[in-house]
């Protein structure tokens, strides 16, 4: 018993780390900025699924859907960082009411997939499996996505707290940043694939 809850433990914060909900709630908060309270719920709630449901099928079958597919968490690493990219710039460069008004897709992506469960999330999942047993890693997961779907329904709450002013003012410079991991991620996924230091 206390093998598998320090087991447990380990996966828990190997994942909490690689989810890094304390920099995606910034990014969470101003793409639904201009959602409702009601609105931004789902939009927590479907992010939260949809971050699940691949969790746990990578989970289940994450090695061998990439040897399936010949591929490696470096190619998910530019995937995920051309996505946000793209998101990025196209909030920078067309900024109007419509662009900025979330719909039900954006809990899907970017938040979803890959801001909550990227690449690096992906991948700690494939290396917790064989270090510490399905049973810890499956409890560290669904420990760590609750812990984002709570962060994320009391984002307006914890923003108020941090006395984070004049969000929708500087909602630019989080596109900003969105670009900057974005090009972190396929700068690290193109150095994995060439084999050099990121």
């Amino acid at each position: 018993m206390a093998d598998f809850i320090h087991r447990s433990l380990m996966a828990f914060i190997r994942l909490f780390v690689a989810l890094d909900i304390i920099g995606v709630l910034p990014i969470f908060y101003g793409l639904t900025q201009d959602a409702t309270a009601p609105e931004r719920s789902r939009i927590a709630r479907r992010a939260v699924l949809t971050a699940s449901v691949l969790g746990v099928a990578f989970f289940v079958a994450g090695k061998l859907v990439f040897r399936l597919l010949n591929i490696t968490e470096h190619d998910f690493r530019v995937g995920g960082g051309l996505i946000l990219l793209v998101l990025a710039v196209s909030d920078l460069l067309f900024s109007g009411e419509s662009s900025r008004a979330p719909g039900a897709d954006v809990g899907v992506v970017p938040i979803g997939v890959p801001l909550i469960l990227g690449p690096a999330a992906l991948t700690t999942l494939l290396v917790l499996v064989p270090a510490c047993g399905y049973g810890p890693t499956l409890l560290a997961l669904v420990a760590n996505l609750l812990i984002v779907l709570l962060v994320f329904r009391l984002a307006d709450r914890i923003v108020a707290r941090l006395q984070l002013a004049g969000v929708r003012a500087v909602s630019k410079i989080t596109s900003l940043f969105l670009a900057a991991i974005a090009v972190m991620m396929i700068r690290l996924g193109i150095s994995g694939m060439l084999g050099t230091a990121p």
